[in-house]
């Protein structure tokens, strides 16, 4: 280490100093050199096989947590879901009101000035390159599909979730798969507050546009159910988005069991 001084350093000091760190880490790995050179020939090749193995395997964790992108939902693996994986990735498109695709973006190469990596633009590109997710935590108004209608503020609150993060980069906690395949995940959006993200399904709560997801296997992430209540209860205090009516009306959990009772009934 160099003392401190008010005045420049010996001319040739600097080069000297570097000259001598450099022998120094010459001595330290014919040190550790020594000892395997004495070895027998076939001990030194077994070594150097074994330090081979070492840095493949090592080399192969590195090119399957961080560079190997997770094509669709179907290759999410048990293992990624049972450690709740964090990936980031870039929001292709929102098909419903909480949940959208998501193209996985692992590792470096996706951004100037180190881009080399490309996202596909058309739907015949993407097909089976994304991964469907489903938010955790809320549950948004149902739009229109299989001969349903339409539930009030469907539209509303697809078109926020749409402004929110469709084509931007979202990080998301990998949780379970759902019975229609979609992963359940916490997703994340970078806050305008550096370093800072934000909690997509609290901010949809908090905006009006969702309701508490409370069915069989639902997940709130760090925040827990109370937190995510209290939020939904502020919102309807406030009269945002689907509650400028008050509560009295039907919730996305009401309208799939009404419909789920009349399609029961009709068999």
């Amino acid at each position: 280490m160099f003392s401190s001084s008010s005045s420049p350093p010996p001319k040739g000091s600097w080069k000297e100093s570097i000259t001598s760190a450099q022998n120094n880490v010459r001595n330290l790995l014919d040190a550790v050199a020594s000892p395997v050179k004495k070895l027998p020939y076939e001990a030194q090749l077994g070594l150097a096989m074994l330090g081979s193995s070492v840095l493949t395997v090592g080399g192969l964790r590195v090119y399957k947590r961080y560079v190997r992108r997770i094509p669709n939902s179907e290759s999410v693996t048990a293992a990624d879901l049972s450690k709740r994986r964090w990936i980031k990735g870039v929001v292709t498109s929102v098909g419903d009101a909480d949940n959208f695709r998501l193209y996985h973006t692992p590792g470096i190469g996706w951004r100037w000035p180190l881009k080399f990596r490309w996202i596909p633009q058309t739907s015949k590109e993407l097909k089976n390159q994304t991964l469907h997710i489903r938010m955790a935590g809320v549950d948004a108004p149902e739009a229109a599909h299989f001969g349903k209608p339409a539930q009030e503020y469907s539209q509303e609150a697809l078109d926020w979730l749409k402004q929110r993060v469709e084509g931007k980069r979202v990080w998301c906690q990998l949780i379970h798969r759902d019975q229609y395949g979609r992963i359940v995940s916490i997703p994340m959006i970078k806050s305008f507050i550096p370093f800072r993200y934000r909690c997509v399904s609290l901010d949809m709560l908090r905006a009006g546009w969702a309701d508490v997801y409370e069915q069989s296997n639902a997940d709130y992430g760090k925040w827990g159910k109370d937190h995510f209540l209290s939020v939904l209860a502020e919102a309807q205090r406030a009269k945002r988005g689907m509650w400028a009516k008050g509560t009295s009306g039907e919730t996305p959990s009401e309208y799939k069991k009404r419909h789920a009772a009349g399609a029961a009934n009709k068999v």
